[in-house]
């Protein structure tokens, strides 16, 4: 659920109040992913949150005042957005903090993904727990998303807890909720994430990042099928299908204490393996392609451009350090320089990821190398480097261009993950879409 304290946001669908007390029960007993205020409702509600041990992130929406974005950083919003927003930027905060559930399935045409969908298939018509095991980025959510599809609880809630994304103190809140009265400030009570779950499925996303202490609760909670709210007195039964997903080896986290043993076991009745992208290449181009089109439509590009027969093949002979997801942001870099009147998206389009050159073979790496030099080769740092800091080699360039080549390569970097290209920046996700649009580049 999307909430809107003090504003309305017709671009998308949210619950609005109009007061804070009025939002209290629905930030209390429902899953909010992302609340929507002004910087008049912010204070009171970022105190809200924390005495309520309630972890969902909050974007401040108000006048183009730098002061009273600064102001709502500090209080804690995770983004300032001038009124009114632009529906591009709202989609993008939501794309990155409420993602909506795959409902089509993961794209699968190399055998090695077929083999293991099916598997994951048959295994959803069951009740067991089921370990996602893969590096970052190979698709375990998808996955966990299309064993809760094709299972008898599909009609139920899927609820997605990021672990390692929420602070150790407000975790044991976050999944198993509390009473009110249960910590000083906990004025109302508070359903975990477990109850929100009920009758569906409860995904636990790297599962590893849980300290011990809580491993010991949610132990019990498997096992016994019951919960204890912080502050309850009697405890709450619950059910649901649990999945947990690591990029871990979990086996040497139980051997140096990281992770209890019984737990593991607990959790690996039915363990699948996913393997990175780079070994199931069949599956690049078709991915590419569904990125494309994502992407064409996201940016309101009236066609989806294709992808040309040299862009496929630097696409296949990438390493693919990220997996699915370094694929995803160089197709929607590829997308952004393409633009909207492109028809074909060329190797030029397609910028790799240093990390994934320098995996590649040597022959393979220098051809790609040369193909997707990154603008920073041509920055003005980079010409002084090559001719040893003197000026001979110096070609004057206007500001705007240099700007645009900064913004590329700091995307490029960043792996088109626009709010880390913020960060890097030191600007925000709005200017940072400015400048984007500034450029010539579709934010």
């Amino acid at each position: 659920m999307i909430l809107a304290l003090g504003l309305t946001l017709p671009s998308i669908k949210a619950q609005a109040f109009a007061k804070l007390a009025e939002a209290e029960a629905t930030l209390t007993t429902e899953s909010v992913a992302l609340a929507f205020t002004t910087p008049d409702h912010l204070p009171e509600l970022m105190t809200f949150l924390k005495t309520n041990k309630l972890s969902i992130p909050v974007v401040a929406v108000g006048p183009a005042t730098p002061a009273t974005g600064a102001k709502a950083i500090r209080l804690g919003a995770v983004e300032y957005l001038t009124a009114p927003p632009e529906p591009r930027l709202l989609m993008a905060l939501l794309d990155k903090f409420a993602p909506q559930p795959t409902t089509g399935g993961p794209v699968a045409e190399d055998p090695a993904s077929t083999a293991l969908q099916a598997q994951a298939q048959q295994f959803a018509t069951s009740n067991a727990t089921v370990l996602l095991r893969g590096e970052s980025g190979t698709g375990k959510e998808v996955m966990a998303s299309f064993i809760h599809a094709h299972s008898p609880r599909a009609a139920k809630p899927f609820i997605a807890v990021n672990c390692a994304a929420i602070p150790e103190n407000l975790l044991e809140s976050e999944l198993f909720g509390h009473t009110k009265g249960a910590f000083s400030g906990a004025l109302a009570e508070r359903k975990g994430k477990f109850q929100q779950a009920h009758g569906g499925t409860l995904l636990l996303d790297e599962i590893s990042e849980m300290d011990l202490s809580l491993q010991a609760k949610l132990l019990r909670a498997i096992q016994e099928r019951v919960i204890d709210p912080i502050g309850a007195d009697k405890p709450i039964e619950v059910d649901i299908r649990l999945i947990a997903t690591t990029n871990r080896q979990l086996e040497s986290y139980v051997a140096e204490g990281k992770f209890r043993e019984d737990l593991y076991f607990r959790l690996s009745v039915v363990t699948l393996d996913l393997p990175p992208l780079r070994e199931r290449p069949a599956d690049i181009v078709p991915l590419a392609r569904h990125f494309a089109t994502k992407y064409a439509h996201a940016n309101g590009y009236t066609s989806v451009p294709s992808l040309s027969p040299e862009a496929e093949t630097k696409l296949t002979t990438c390493y693919w350090k990220g997996n699915v997801r370094e694929l995803e942001n160089t197709l929607h870099r590829a997308i952004l320089l393409c633009g909207p009147q492109g028809s074909s998206i060329t190797a030029d389009h397609i910028i790799l990821s240093p990390m994934s050159l320098q995996h590649m073979n040597p022959a393979a790496s220098n051809e790609n190398a040369r193909a997707s030099i990154t603008p920073a080769a041509s920055s003005l740092a980079a010409q002084a480097y090559a001719s040893g800091g003197t000026s001979a080699a110096f070609v004057p360039k206007r500001l705007a261009e240099i700007e645009k080549e900064t913004l590329l390569a700091t995307l490029s970097y960043t792996q088109g993950n626009k709010q880390y290209a913020a960060d890097l920046l030191g600007i925000s996700l709005t200017i940072l879409t400015e400048k984007l649009a500034a450029s010539g580049l579709t934010a």
